[in-house]
């Protein structure tokens, strides 16, 4: 009977320290200010912050330039607050990363529901709403309300905090039943309703948005339960000084504007017609280029770009599709015109290695006859501008863009005055004369477009064979566990 209620109280207490931190009051409490510290004193002193976090589209992730993400973006920024590096541990999923953050962390950043119920943790101030939404496999009747889920197979992911809110509307609806899995992501269980595994899924709102495009046989159905809180969990046991460092930091960036700008960045980007578009280009990623990678791969090779991102350019150009052929007589799937594949010794535009391989050959040439001052990605976007619409009309382009008070260096100057090569006011002054400036502005968004979800597209799978070799998949997935009516 004591020891329960020494372990009530000492449970009142941690809750209470937390409303504390998150409304930014101090603790009253009988340990000394050291103690208090001494988590935040023990960073300082070794120069670095120990996160515990996940590998997904909205936490972290290894982009082109290095990491990225929504949360490793405020990490990074939070550990220059204190003015120490980085530590991240991302080969977690959500209940490794809380454990590990009880045992060794400093902090936990990885796509966590604020819930101070846990035992050994405390929770920041909330970062962003997590709104529940159902989703479910195109060509079922669509739901609308909780009642249209009845003999549904519904998943969800455990300790994210959507498995805590189908627990809340099974209180409502005894009938309710669902299963659940803690070692997979939410990718791998969008890839369950898609492939007929499950019929429905309940994920947070964001995720589905970051991730449709990749599911398109993925619809959203409707919002369930009450939004959640996104926020950053700490041990315990090691005092508030680091977490109170932690709600000063993100109440700043909240009060600046740059959280909102963050969260537009990474997270906001949903254009709708862009997304019907990209299902198309995920159905052919699927359909069409297992046939023509290797000879992408080869190409890349040999001449020192992304294979992804020749076939982001084969994709553009022809939709992978050796025979097309254009109006004006350009051919092949890398759509080449009789000059350039004289130019790069290809004697059949219709074979798709000759096609692959002299357009991969042709756009490294005009990479490498660009100027030396232009560099980095600049280089790399004009010279797919000029794969399209030609170095001549670039360097017009170019000379615009200088005339305007820009910078020839920059694409983001050229693509500003590339459409002008259409207007008489502008391209009478042009060497080249008249073209259709605009076209290429469009070919280059694009192609960054499909590189960058081939790029995810790679790196999902290669993050799901990895969690495959760690823990194989049972035949009969008995990663879910199912959590029965209630009554």
């Amino acid at each position: 009977m004591l020891a329960s209620l020494l372990d009530h109280l000492r449970r009142r207490r941690r809750h209470y320290a937390t409303l504390c931190a998150l409304l930014g009051l101090g603790l009253i409490t009988d340990r000394p200010h050291r103690a208090s510290e001494a988590q935040l004193e023990d960073v300082r002193a070794r120069d670095f912050l120990n996160i515990q976090t996940r590998n997904t589209p909205t936490t972290y992730y290894e982009g082109r330039q290095g990491p990225t993400g929504f949360e490793y973006e405020l990490m990074r920024r939070f550990a220059d607050y204190l003015g120490v590096s980085l530590n991240l541990d991302a080969d977690h999923n959500i209940a490794e990363a809380l454990e590990a953050v009880r045992r060794e962390g400093d902090l936990g950043a990885a796509a966590l529901p604020l819930d101070p119920t846990r035992d050994g943790l405390m929770y920041s101030r909330p970062i962003m709403p997590l709104q529940p939404l159902l989703v479910y496999r195109r060509g079922l009747p669509p739901p609308a309300e909780i009642a249209d889920l009845e003999g549904l197979s519904i998943g969800t992911l455990s300790n994210t905090g959507t498995d805590r809110v189908m627990h809340e509307l099974q209180a409502e609806h005894p009938w309710l039943s669902w299963q659940e899995a803690d070692d997979i992501e939410v990718s791998a269980l969008l890839g369950r309703v898609s492939d007929g595994t499950l019929d429905a899924a309940v994920v947070f709102e964001r995720q589905f948005r970051l991730n449709r495009l990749f599911f398109p046989e993925v619809e959203d159905g409707f919002r369930l339960g009450r939004p959640l809180s996104l926020a950053w969990a700490f041990p315990s046991e090691r005092g508030l000084g680091l977490l109170r460092e932690a709600n000063r930091f993100l109440a700043t960036l909240q009060d600046s504007g740059l959280l909102a700008r963050l969260e537009t960045r990474y997270l906001g980007r949903d254009d709708y017609l862009e997304y019907v578009g990209a299902r198309t280009f995920i159905g052919h990623v699927h359909e069409r280029l297992p046939e023509y990678d290797t000879l992408f791969r080869e190409a890349a090779r040999q001449s020192g770009f992304d294979w992804k991102l020749l076939a982001a350019v084969g994709y553009q150009e022809s939709h992978w599709r050796p025979q097309a052929t254009s109006p004006t007589g350009v051919r092949g799937l890398m759509m080449l015109t009789n000059a350039t594949a004289a130019e790069m010794n290809v004697s059949n535009r219709l074979d798709p290695a000759q096609s692959i391989d002299g357009g991969a050959r042709y756009l490294r040439s005009l990479k490498d006859r660009l100027p030396e001052s232009i560099t980095g990605e600049d280089r790399l976007f004009m010279a797919l501008a000029a794969y399209n619409v030609g170095l001549g009309h670039l360097y017009d382009a170019r000379r615009i863009a200088e005339m305007r008070g820009g910078d020839p260096d920059a694409w983001e100057d050229v693509r500003d005055a590339l459409p002008l090569l259409q207007e008489r006011e502008w391209f009478s002054k042009t060497r080249y004369g008249y073209a259709r400036g605009g076209e290429p502005v469009i070919y280059v968004r694009n192609i960054r477009r499909y590189h960058e979800i081939l790029a995810y597209v790679d790196r999902s799978r290669q993050q799901f064979h990895r969690l495959s070799a760690r823990q194989p998949l049972p035949a009969d997935d008995t990663r879910f566990n199912r959590v029965p009516p209630s009554g």
